[in-house]
């Protein structure tokens, strides 16, 4: 069988087509700003650490992807430029590396500006134990914790300690006993209620708690879900406009 090949030869061109794959990225990135300020404008890129992972949000989160990527995808397809007297076969994939390579930067890009904005956020509320992990900070007040929960530190103090047992909740998905007995004894001294209505706050803030790790699990999953699917959707756009640039030189 006679493959197509295309007529001309030229040398030295590289495979990859960075300027086209750029600016496709770009494409890409602003897309995905976009959507996700619409989807949030409407509630639909919001996840609750105090509920459940909701559906709706799963799907923006493919929507974000299949319009982003494809946009992105298609337009480094079109810019690149011909690749004379190379191989159909080869053309299909350097078509497909462009587009997988476009995708790749642009979610660089927005993981970057996301991440840098949290960033920002984080240290513009001044925390006192940013410097320190959960896991530390957890650690540390454990080993200095009061033996009775009237000899514990001041409100703040007793708050900043119970939002690293709740941190350390969310990252194990376990709260020990020790834990619970603990809080609720301090709950019952700082707040002046009944050791059973204690117990029966952190019962429900631990419920929280789990219900936080699920969130954060499910959006985890559906999260890489929808980049995958990006990634083949990228692959595929950019291959359908190298295809029409090349049926228009």
């Amino acid at each position: 069988m006679v493959e197509e090949i295309y007529s001309r030869t030229d040398a030295a061109i590289s495979a990859a087509s960075w300027p086209a794959i750029l600016a496709g990225a770009f494409v890409a990135a602003g897309a995905s700003l976009i959507l996700l300020a619409l989807g949030s404008g409407f509630g639909l890129a919001s996840v609750s650490a105090w509920g459940s992972f909701a559906a709706k949000t799963a799907i923006w989160l493919i929507v974000m992807q299949w319009i982003s990527a494809g946009l992105g995808g298609y337009i480094a397809g079109r810019l690149r430029t011909r690749w004379i007297g190379t191989h159909t076969h080869e053309v299909f994939f350097r078509d497909t590396e462009d587009g997988l390579v476009t995708w790749a930067v642009a979610t660089v890009a927005v993981a970057a500006i996301i991440g840098g904005s949290l960033s920002a956020t984080t240290v513009g509320h001044g925390r006192p134990d940013n410097s320190a992990s959960p896991f530390a900070a957890y650690g540390m007040d454990k080993l200095f914790r009061p033996a009775h929960a009237a000899d514990a530190q001041s409100p703040n103090d007793s708050r900043l300690e119970a939002g690293h047992i709740m941190a350390n909740a969310i990252a194990t998905g376990v709260v020990p006993d020790a834990d619970k007995q603990y809080l609720a004894d301090v709950v019952s001294a700082k707040a002046g209620i009944p050791q059973a209505d204690a117990q029966k706050r952190v019962d429900d803030w631990v419920a929280t708690a789990q219900a936080a790790r699920k969130a954060a699990a499910e959006a985890s999953i559906y999260t890489a879900l929808s980049l995958l699917i990006g990634a083949f959707i990228a692959s595929v756009s950019a291959v359908l406009g190298g295809r029409l640039r090349d049926e228009h030189p």
